[in-house]
């Protein structure tokens, strides 16, 4: 119920910034990156409502530029597949929800303009016509942030 409950927040959080349109590929690339951000901070494995508003800021770190988020992911995952062996209990459902997302995002490459390209040393600011394909998290990263910054 943890990964559903954490799609469900990221899912208002890009609806209410109205980011990007809802039925598009970048739109899931920013909700189960954000999803993803939410459930693996959660180390107490209680999401609630109350402390969805006192999380932002640290969600906030965790996905803003230049932090090391794929490592961190990476680290969860072992983290929380190790204290499911320690506990002796099976796969969990919601890492195994967790896992998927993180496949796709990892697997799944979108079209984009090159965020790189407007980065503050690039004389001249963000050429939007210039795309190339991008790792769907790397789309849905900054789109999170984003809207976290706008709700």
């Amino acid at each position: 119920m943890a990964w559903l409950y954490a799609e469900y927040i990221a899912d208002e959080l890009l609806r209410t910034g109205r980011l990007i349109p809802v039925s598009t590929l970048e739109f899931r690339a920013g909700r189960d990156t954000l999803a993803l951000t939410i459930y693996l901070s959660d180390a107490a494995g209680e999401l609630s409502g109350i402390r969805v508003v006192s999380q932002l800021d640290e969600w906030l770190s965790l996905t803003a530029y230049g932090h090391p988020w794929r490592d961190w992911v990476h680290t969860r995952f072992l983290q929380l597949g190790e204290e499911a062996r320690e506990r002796g209990a099976g796969e969990d459902p919601d890492l195994e929800l967790a896992r998927a997302a993180w496949t796709w995002l990892d697997r799944t490459e979108l079209f984009a303009t090159n965020l790189e390209a407007g980065l503050p040393a690039q004389p001249g600011g963000l050429d939007e016509n210039a795309r190339v394909w991008t790792p769907a998290w790397q789309l849905g990263l900054p789109l999170g942030h984003l809207a976290m910054h706008l709700f």
